[in-house]
């Protein structure tokens, strides 16, 4: 467990949290509604590229900055911040009081358009972001340059092993109550989608019937040719057969962020293990038996299966900034595609 301090004064900022992945929805910015806490409680996570303000349009950084990114295609603008910016739950943060003037946002709450929001109670140092807007996901980044991890609290959680995935994530579902597509899974198969692409040579990529065809069968086929020869997207992951020669839908672990690795796939691609770990046992609701006033072998269907009221769509922010940042879109079969993606976000399939 660690705990966050203040560099200034050392005043102690936060609960005792352990590390984990960051989560690929970390940058998700996803309609006009609140969608939850980024991280569970009692963790943190660190993002390695730099967070908040200031911002500079893609003409203003030169062609060395670009490639420190890993960027292999242009974006709108780039941050300028820390970078290892450590990404708490609000519930976890303490010492802190809100620095109004920097509180602007939408129309819910801070987004961290004007830098650190939160400073210390005891000497006033600006140490944090908190982001609590509609669309984004509720979370507390701390600035790295103004806290530091107090020594000897810094031991690692021993880490859930592959065979207990499921176990301890036994999947978040792909409907929300209201009907809406989970955020979450819009999200990781926006990333997962264009990593598909990546390994896909430009070819077409079939999908097998089921709740993944209805994630990426439809953006594949607007995507990409409808034309052999084709690759065969598939989930694997521990307990799952291995399809030979398929591209693999395979768990990123949650605490260390490592994708599964099977043996004898061709192309692997990482999932969100709360999505992978839904997908690979889809929990069926299970029908209740009527009362005395019905026989016994008529069943209901109360409470009824979420249904989502529209068609699926990956995350259209989520895919882009994943798709910039992978080598292959120099490509200009993919960077045809990232570029028609980029400056058409309400086109199909997103």
């Amino acid at each position: 467990m660690t705990i966050f301090a203040c560099a200034g004064c050392d005043a102690v900022l936060t609960a005792p949290v352990s590390p984990v992945a960051l989560p690929v929805h970390a940058g998700q910015n996803y309609g006009h509604d609140l969608i939850g806490v980024l991280m569970e409680p009692g963790t943190y996570a660190v993002d390695p590229e730099p967070f908040g303000p200031p911002w500079r349009p893609w003409a203003e950084n030169t062609s060395e900055e670009v490639q420190a990114r890993g960027l292999y295609a242009p974006v709108y603008a780039l941050s300028h911040g820390p970078r290892d910016a450590i990404v708490i739950p609000p519930g976890d943060i303490r010492g802190t009081v809100l620095i109004p003037e920097r509180c602007d946002g939408g129309c819910c709450g801070p987004d961290g358009r004007g830098g650190p929001n939160l400073a210390c109670v005891q000497c006033g140092t600006e140490v944090a972001t908190r982001i609590d807007d509609c669309g984004r996901w509720q979370a507390v980044w701390l600035d790295p340059r103004c806290v530091r991890a107090l020594p000897g609290q810094d031991l690692v959680p021993d880490s859930v092993g592959w065979e207990h995935l499921r176990e301890r994530w036994p999947g978040t579902p792909p409907v929300e109550p209201e009907g809406f597509w989970s955020p979450r899974w819009a999200a990781a198969v926006g990333a997962a989608l264009a990593h598909v692409l990546a390994v896909s040579a430009g070819t077409r990529v079939t999908v097998a019937e089921g709740l993944l065809a209805e994630l990426f069968r439809r953006p594949l086929d607007v995507l990409l040719p409808q034309r052999s020869p084709s690759k065969h997207l598939t989930l694997a992951g521990p307990g799952l057969p291995v399809v030979a020669e398929a591209i693999a839908l395979a768990p990123r672990h949650p605490h260390t962020g490592e994708t599964w690795q099977p043996s004898g796939a061709g192309d692997v691609v990482s999932l969100d293990a709360e999505v992978w770990t839904y997908l690979a046992a889809p929990r069926e609701r299970a029908p209740a038996a009527r009362g005395r006033a019905i026989p016994e072998i008529v069943y209901r269907d109360d409470p009824r299966p979420l249904l989502p009221i529209g068609p699926f769509r990956p995350d259209w922010g989520i895919f882009v900034h994943t798709l910039a940042r992978l080598p292959q879109v120099r490509q200009p079969w993919l960077r045809a595609i990232y570029d028609r993606a980029r400056d058409r976000p309400s086109a199909a399939p997103f």
